[in-house]
């Protein structure tokens, strides 16, 4: 029979086996990345089963986790940098694409926010070729783009002097194409706010206003108020429609949300 201190001996070793695997257990160290069956340990799931638990990335979606993955794995957010500014027009003398990129400086880690888009595409149209010439008057649809784009243009001459602030045509939207309401990129989405049976303004500034010529391409100042006149979206060439003119104003007054620029 064993003696009173041979028990106490094997009290003690069992509670310092229990504290040994207590410490052995649970995430700390363990943090893995994606799915990884081998990535486990013994201790207590966050659903208070005690058995096999998991420590990578996975876990958070089959909750298999152990009980201190959130702070023993803490999720980290993808890290980017700021939007680099926009390239040039991909093309001259007709609309055309630019671009915009930014970069990854931390990739996201134990489950944390994935990375964002890291390139975004917006309509854009310039008015001289390569070889700097200005391009020739072009016949058509109306291009439009959002008034935003307007922030960007250039508001002075070579000389300083300020150049023709422009005018605003208002038209009234007859019809669209149903790609303009299915539009949600960042950089399209003011396609979505065109409707039918809308009064629209559309602003004709330099340089669209082209070659002091006082007027835009489609802006229809020498048409009748019953001429139905064609209009495309810069940026979705499927986005197109047509509208008739209402009056030309000296400012555009329509809502921001339906206040364009030709371009």
């Amino acid at each position: 029979m064993a003696s009173s201190v041979d028990c106490v001996l094997l009290l003690v070793a069992a509670l310092l086996g229990s504290y040994h695997a207590a410490v052995e257990g649970g995430c700390a160290s363990k943090c893995c990345r994606g799915s990884d069956n081998s990535c486990t340990t013994t201790d207590w799931r966050a659903d208070r089963v005690y058995g096999t638990c998991y420590c990578d990335e996975v876990c958070v979606r089959t909750l298999d986790c152990c009980h201190d993955y959130p702070t023993a794995c803490p999720a980290q957010a993808c890290l980017v940098t700021q939007w680099s500014h926009w390239s040039g027009c991909a093309q001259s003398c007709q609309p055309s694409k630019r671009v915009r990129r930014r970069h990854i400086e931390r990739e996201s880690s134990n489950s944390g926010q994935p990375c964002p888009s890291l390139e975004e595409l917006a309509g854009c149209m310039e008015y001289r070729s390569h070889q700097t010439e200005h391009c020739a008057p072009n016949t058509g649809p109306a291009f439009i783009t959002t008034m935003e784009f307007g922030k960007g243009r250039i508001r002075h001459d070579v000389y300083g002097l300020p150049l023709d602030v422009g005018f605003c045509m208002e038209f009234r939207m007859e019809s669209l194409t149903a790609q303009c309401g299915a539009e949600d990129r960042p950089h399209t989405r003011w396609m979505r706010y065109l409707r039918e049976g809308h009064s629209v303004c559309v602003a004709c500034q330099p340089p669209a206003m082209r070659n002091h010529s006082a007027s835009c391409q489609g802006d229809g100042q020498e048409s009748n108020s019953e001429e139905l006149l064609h209009w495309q979206a810069v940026g979705n060439s499927q986005c197109r429609g047509t509208w008739k003119k209402v009056q030309r104003r000296s400012r555009c007054s329509c809502p921001q949300v339906h206040s364009f620029l030709f371009i």
